[in-house]
């Protein structure tokens, strides 16, 4: 187990909670059997769920294990009142629409939403299981259901002598990484306003997840070949070999079912992450624009690749509802940084690709494969990498990181299945710079992210302390020991 700041990261098999008596939620059959009748919506997904839909029954259909749910727990003085807790989660899957809906996909990979119509037909009911082992309590949590069924979110307490640990389960169809702070915070308020005796409180609108889906298809749909965003992700495919940028070293055969790791290591201790964002802002840059030349840099490190392609995801909400709102709310920009001499003029070059690229997080790449089907599609499992930067000291993640988290014994779990990608987290935290990697379970993998994270960690040091990291003769670019590709206007030439 690694922390993040205040906050415990893990996969769900490294997770032993201290025993205790258990009590979770399950769905009544009459909200059951009301999903089971909800009408097919006009609402479509979002291309980020169906796409997720579809990874599902690929990896499925191959007898991959899928990371896909997204875990929170925290601990609670005293004794939970299960009543008042039943009312406490009712109301927060009642306030969220995404909850309310399903998905079935058929053969040809078209997914169709269903949903239920009236928010008070979801009603979840206690159950106390008693004391679980660790390993009950895993197979509790894996035993998510999947994405193709209604109830993909599971609630549940571990009752001690002076206080219980709440438990959150959710697909990943229905939320991303805001979702943890926001069932944090929902659920605490919520309970801890009725235990002081109060009235449930008001929260602020939740906002619609399905009208952003509405919102998405209009401006996709008005996308052409012509339209400027498209043409930019066309031309940074067609800098690819038409593909999207693979990671810099060999993952092992991917094609072997592993699982999924996590690593993390410091970058920069408190001194050093001051003197980094210096750096950074003497070239005209941001820390952002430092995440981004430092990952170019580490991949010419390893590569001697003379300009890096990379991708990093950003949250797409924008107005002060959909900030309220549960869902998955994610799109990609992407980077194209020459490595230039000196890092001034890297990290310049990095954040002004990230800057001019922030639109083209709007359009889903499925959106630009539709266009431009000559491009290849992202492949199944540990596809392309991504790389995040996450400021802790930013709203709405500053509320989370400066809460007593540490006496909370707050947590954030993954289930330990393969990653769809190389997820690659860059936290800037109060008191360090650290940098977490999801990677898949496999020895070649590990060997590679071990030296990826030596690299990068001796970039982020050489920048903090003021020392050179004058690029070598860029070498010929290695896709992990494959052979070059013909880049998509060679293949297509008629385009």
């Amino acid at each position: 187990m690694v922390a993040v700041g205040k906050v415990a990261l893990a996969t769900v098999d490294s997770w032993v909670p201290a025993p205790g008596s258990v009590v979770h939620w399950r769905f009544s059959p009459a909200s059951l059997e009301k999903a089971r009748q909800a009408p097919i919506s006009a609402v479509p997904p979002s291309y980020i769920q169906a796409r997720h839909v579809r990874s599902y029954r690929d990896h499925l259909a191959r007898g991959f294990n899928m990371s896909r749910l997204c875990v929170a727990a925290w601990d609670i003085p005293g004794e939970c009142d299960v009543r008042a807790m039943t009312f406490v989660i009712n109301s927060y899957l009642r306030r969220h629409d995404t909850y309310r809906s399903w998905f079935e996909a058929d053969d040809a990979g078209n997914v169709a939403r269903h949903t239920i119509q009236n928010p008070r037909d979801i009603e979840l009911v206690p159950v106390a299981a008693g004391e679980m082992t660790p390993k009950e309590w895993r197979n509790y949590i894996l035993s998510t259901p999947s994405p193709l069924e209604w109830d993909c979110f599971r609630f549940a307490i571990i009752q001690r002598d002076d206080h219980f640990t709440v438990c959150v389960s959710v697909d990943h169809l229905h939320v991303d990484a805001m979702f943890i702070y926001g069932v944090f915070g929902e659920i605490q308020a919520m309970y801890d306003a009725l235990m002081d005796g109060g009235a449930p409180i008001a929260l602020p609108d939740a906002g619609s997840y399905d009208a952003h889906c509405v919102r998405e298809h209009e401006y996709t749909c008005s996308l052409t070949l012509e339209s400027p965003p498209i043409a930019a992700w066309i031309e940074f495919f067609e800098n690819n070999a038409g593909a999207l940028p693979p990671f810099a070293l060999p993952l092992g055969d991917i094609s072997v079912p592993c699982g999924g790791a996590l690593r993390t290591v410091q970058l920069l201790n408190a001194a050093q992450t001051a003197l980094f964002e210096a750096a950074c802002i003497s070239a005209g840059a941001r820390f952002s624009g430092g995440v981004f030349a430092c990952a170019a840099l580490t991949e010419h490190e390893l590569t001697g690749t003379g300009t890096y392609y990379g991708i990093t995801p950003i949250d797409t909400r924008t107005t002060p509802a959909e900030f309220m709102t549960t869902g998955w709310f994610v799109g990609h920009v992407p980077l194209t940084v020459p490595i230039a001499p000196s890092f001034a003029e890297t990290v310049g070059a990095a954040q002004g690709s990230y800057d001019a690229g922030t639109d083209l997080a709007n359009v889903p790449f499925e959106r630009v494969l539709e266009l431009a089907p000559w491009l290849e599609k992202p492949k199944i499992q540990a596809g392309f990498p991504v790389v995040s930067f996450l400021d802790a000291g930013v709203a709405p993640l500053s509320a989370f990181v400066t809460m007593e988290l540490d006496r909370l014994n707050a947590g954030v779990y993954e289930d330990g299945g393969i990653p769809a990608r190389v997820c690659v987290w860059v936290n800037r935290l109060p008191d360090e710079t650290s940098v977490t990697v999801f990677l898949p379970n496999n020895p070649v993998a590990h060997d590679s992210v071990t030296q990826y994270l030596a690299a990068m960690k001796s970039i982020y040091v050489r920048v903090a302390e003021g020392r050179s990291v004058a690029p070598a003769p860029a070498r010929r670019r290695s896709f992990s020991g494959s052979q070059p590709r013909l880049r998509a206007h060679e293949i297509c030439p008629q385009r």
